[in-house]
């Protein structure tokens, strides 16, 4: 323990004082252990970083928070991603970690609560005497009156919100408002409160994600008691954590699909819809539609369809966790009023220095605590303590999501704060001075306590809140007390007055949300707000519109409507504003236009409106030669959200016009007819094969061949199917093909893969993503036929591993008597690195997992990948195992692949399938080739050329061989691979020392 003790005393300060070179020396147990926790970490300009608290003391944290009095609660998951029966026997605990000695480490710890019904709780608030724990699919709240830290009652204000996972739901936060936030992902599902019934929202909507209306994850608001419930915003993947600060604004980050490189920064614009799946259908948004967009991140959030909110950032890949806002004093001023989040895939704590722009923000990315070397380092929550520190809760683990768990020993607490700085709870002032000063803590907690100790003083605390506000220079202060004072007081409207005149357009804003908040109404208070000089001000009057109706409040929209400047925040805000009474709204601004003539402005409105005179809007606009082409597919795309009836009629008519484009436009037209209500004439049957005809070839070709059940195109489809390997639309035909009942599609793909030809590769290739049973045991089925080329059958294998289901398949094969030996090891080479510990368990029953030079097995792919290693050593090692057969920097001998360039070319994953599966994939020209000779002799090396007469061939340490073909019994190419099988012959630490050493060979 004093060992411990003392590296908690350490701090490491900025990126220049790491020494990497003395942390890569020491061994793997060291560099994970407490006492080097700090070693590897990297500090923005002017910050240390202490470790508070490590294992035993915290095991797996998956959320915190910061009480008042500077107490640290955490969350463990120590069962997280072990079995049912250690759940039930272990379950998840609720922990306050204490420095009561103010050196900064923690020397206390107390358990608050233990308990399988915490398992994987996601979210903690300690307000007041009550302590809000989320875990789906219910949302805690444990009662603790006299604060003796043991809970007296546990209730349960809301559930069914899915089950116990990181899409599901997250932490309760406090807001300025007195309000309380949270939010939860796609597997939320629904909000129900504890007796079972539905939760319905304000705006008369069952809160469930079935899209009728909202979609995916969501951010909520309620009331004290769980009244008052709102959906604020709907239609995210993995939305972690949300987080408001002064002003009311709320910020979250959304995690993509795995590998999309397309984790997004929200700032949310309230009732908006942020696009993960398609509105219209709730089809995932890889589907191909009219007017994706080329670019993935643009086009895994929708961000070119009306009604949806634009995207505050795209941070590239990761694994998006915890959130707060800085509004202390301590940090240096970067960090003042921003978001500040923790990012646990690429291991780092980051801000994101936000600033107005236009309607809507921009922002930043500055990194606050980076682990680039101990890559461990599972940053999955933040918190901001009384004195204005930030602490960083640290799941340490080599895995992060995916339901799985390299480690369930481990976990770290971090206090982030100026080098010199103590940790210390600052002195509490009694009174109401003091309440107003703990208002405007750094600190949730303290906050809480102040807000309510001040609403109960009611309006004996308004001349003093007052006198403050007279005073008040700080922004966020300010905005504060107006929240607070507008609450207690009888008469809103004098504070919503105050706020909608100050200098600031901030706090203007204020004055509109606390006037929507108590119901004052829109008119007289926000009239003049109508031509305020600020576009966020004139954004958020428009959403305000959104439930109020009557022909004033639609010429305050459709005078709002007249200012759009092409600002795609403005753009949305009207949209919310308008989208419960389109046609009114859009009626009264179309009274202000002299013609049809639609400036770009104008059309912009129009695209993104869905009332009843839409459509032919639409058309219009279509129908003007005169309007650039490169727009039409905006505005085809815009149709799909209009009443389908109007859409249908519409259509057809746009069908007959005379356009230059007429082509182009009688594609985009027969895309969007609804099939069934299409008189199927003569004329029309001309005019779609002419379209598929000049389509060919692409996904417009696919859509058109399903949508109207063209039949006879099947061969095109196959043919589309074999045509590439990456190519979007072979991978659409083959899965109509595959796919479509009453097309014997199958069995034409089942004919083309038996003729074993050069075609069969790449249509087994075209089945990837395919989940539909006959086509995985269809696959199943090619793995095991031997009659098959290999890389056939490896294809298949390779198939089947891009999806979990296809990852059973390939379990439940491998079982099988018939399962060639040839793909054992490329089958484990799958089987133990999926992310599923429960397949790595089961599969080592029936293939041979790797093992070091202690025969113990090497630890899953995924585990060694996040594990850095000794660069030098790894150097060493590759000249003691590898140089005789490969170059690096020009060392080495010319028999494999030269390996001088393959950090840059190969990921760590990939390097380790290589050493430790070297038959998974062989590179081309690598192959090995097996000769007997006439004399019973055999010789294995790489085939260099053939002749008529020769064999050239080369030998393990670069030996040339002329074989004469007169002598040759058998010439034949193996599957197998001639690297040896490192994995008996280093142990793992010297494995992954290899691979840190060619990571660098770029």
């Amino acid at each position: 323990m004093t060992f411990f003790l003392q590296a908690c005393s350490q701090r490491v300060e900025n990126a220049d004082e790491v020494d990497l070179s003395s942390y890569q020396e020491l061994s793997l147990d060291e560099r994970q252990s407490p006492a080097h926790a700090l070693d590897a970490m990297q500090t923005s300009e002017g910050l240390s970083v202490q470790l508070f608290a490590a294992e035993p003391m915290v095991v797996n944290p998956t959320n915190m928070t910061v009480d008042a009095r500077g107490r640290v609660w955490i969350c463990e998951s120590p069962a997280y991603a072990l079995g049912q029966d250690q759940i039930d026997s272990v379950g998840g605990r609720i922990v306050i970690l204490s420095d009561t000695s103010g050196d900064g480490q923690a020397d206390k710890k107390q358990v608050f609560y233990e308990g399988k019904d915490i398992h994987l709780a996601l979210g903690i608030a300690v307000l007041g005497n009550k302590v809000y724990v989320t875990r789906s699919p219910n949302l805690l709240v444990f009662t603790d009156p006299d604060q003796d830290d043991i809970p007296d009652a546990i209730d349960t204000l809301f559930t069914g919100m899915g089950g116990p996972g990181d899409h599901s739901a997250h932490a309760v936060v406090f807001g300025p408002d007195g309000r309380y936030y949270f939010n939860y992902g796609n597997a939320g599902k629904e909000v129900r409160y504890a007796d079972g019934r539905p939760v319905v929202d304000l705006a008369g909507n069952q809160v469930v994600s079935n899209g009728k209306p909202y979609h995916g994850g969501m951010v909520f608001r309620f009331a004290e008691g769980g009244q008052q419930f709102e959906t604020l915003a709907h239609n995210f993947r993995n939305n972690y954590e949300v987080a408001i600060d002064a002003f009311g604004n709320l910020w979250q980050s959304d995690n993509d699909d795995d590998g999309n490189r397309s984790v997004r920064m929200n700032y949310i614009l309230e009732y908006g819809n942020y696009g993960y799946l398609d509105e219209y259908t709730g089809l995932h948004w890889a589907h191909s539609r009219i007017g994706m967009h080329d670019s993935i991140h643009m086009r895994h959030w929708h961000q070119n369809d009306p009604g949806v909110v634009p995207n505050l950032l795209i941070t590239g890949a990761g694994s998006p966790a915890g959130i707060t806002i800085y509004e202390g004093t301590l940090l240096p001023e970067i960090f003042h009023g921003q978001p500040i989040h923790a990012d646990a895939g690429p291991n780092v704590v980051r801000a994101y220095p936000v600033k107005t722009d236009g309607a809507g923000f921009s922002a930043t990315v500055h990194d606050i605590l980076h682990s680039k070397w101990d890559q461990w380092f599972r940053p999955v929550d933040v918190a901001v303590a009384p004195d204005g520190s930030l602490f960083v809760a640290d799941w340490y683990d080599p895995i992060v999501g995916g339901g799985a768990a390299g480690d369930h020993t481990k976990g770290r607490v971090f206090r982030i704060a100026p080098s010199g700085s103590n940790y210390q709870v600052p002195l509490a002032i009694d009174g109401v001075e003091g309440d107003i000063n703990l208002l405007l803590s750094p600190n949730e907690s303290a906050r809480y306590e102040a807000y309510q100790r001040l609403l109960e003083g009611g309006t004996e605390v308004l001349p003093i809140l007052e006198e403050r506000l007279a005073h008040e220079e700080d922004a966020r202060s300010k905005a504060r007390i107006l929240w607070l004072a507008a609450r207690i007081s009888a008469d809103a409207s004098k504070y919503i007055k105050l706020a909608t005149s100050d200098p600031d357009d901030r706090i203007r804003i204020i004055g509109i949300r606390i006037a929507r908040q108590l119901n004052t109404g829109i008119i007289p208070d926000l009239e003049a707000l109508v031509t305020d000089p600020s576009p966020a001000v004139r954004r958020e009057l428009a959403i305000a519109l959104r439930y109020e109706l009557g022909p004033t409040i639609d010429q305050i929209w459709a005078q709002l409507a007249l200012q759009h400047t092409g600002d795609r925040w403005y753009l949305e805000a009207l949209g919310i504003g308008a989208d419960l009474n389109w046609d009114a709204r859009l009626k009264s601004w179309l009274s202000y236009l002299d013609s049809d003539a639609y400036s770009q402005n104008e059309r912009e409105i129009i695209w993104r409106s869905r009332a009843q005179i839409t459509g032919e809007l639409l058309r219009t606009i279509i129908g003007n030669s005169t309007i650039p082409s490169h727009e039409h597919v905006k505005f085809f795309r815009a149709f799909q959200f209009q009443d389908a009836t109007q859409r249908q009629q519409a259509l057809l008519q746009i069908l007959n016009l005379w356009h230059p484009q007429k082509e182009a436009i009688n594609v985009m037209t027969l895309q969007l007819l609804d099939p069934t209500k299409v008189p199927l004439t003569p004329s029309f049957v001309r005019i779609l094969d002419a379209a598929l005809n000049r389509l060919k070839g692409t996904w417009q070709f696919v859509d058109l061949v399903e949508n109207y059940q063209v039949k006879n195109r099947r061969k095109e489809l196959l043919e589309m199917g074999a045509e590439s390997f990456e190519n979007k639309a072979a991978f659409s035909a083959l899965r109509i093909l595959a796919t479509t009942n009453g097309w014997n599609g199958l069995a034409l793909i089942e004919e083309a893969v038996e003729k074993n030809d050069s075609m069969a590769e790449a249509i087994v290739h075209g089945l990837k993503g395919i989940t539909d049973r006959s086509v995985l045991q269809f696959l199943s089925d090619i793995m095991c036929d031997t009659v098959l080329q290999y890389r056939v059958r490896k294809r298949a294998l390779d198939v089947l591993s891009s999806s979990w289901s296809g990852e059973d398949v390939i379990l439940t094969s491998v079982q099988r008597s018939d399962f060639p030996a040839d793909l054992k090891e490329p089958a484990a080479a799958v089987l133990f690195s999926v992310y599923r510990t429960s397949i790595h368990l089961e599969a080592a029953e029936y293939l041979d997992r790797p093992v070091n030079t202690n025969d113990d097995p090497i630890s899953p792919i995924r585990v060694l990948v996040a594990t850095q290693g000794n660069a030098n050593k790894g150097s060493a090692h590759f000249t003691k195992y590898c140089q005789s057969c490969h170059i690096v920097k020009g060392q080495g001998v010319q028999f494999g692949p030269e390996l001088s360039q393959i950090g840059s070319k190969m990921d760590k994953e990939g390097l380790y399938r290589s050493i430790l599966y070297p038959n998974e994939g062989v590179s081309y020209g690598y192959e090995t080739y097996y000769v007997m000779l006439d004399d019973g002799s055999t010789i294995l090396g790489l085939l260099e050329s053939e002749t008529t007469d020769k064999i050239h061939l080369k030998l393990m340490g670069d030996i040339k061989r002329v074989v004469e073909k007169k002598q040759v019994v058998e010439f034949v190419q193996l599957s197998t691979s001639l690297m040896p099988d490192l994995s008996v012959a280093m142990s793992e630490e010297e494995i992954i020392d290899l691979v840190s050493f060619l990571t660098l060979a770029k």
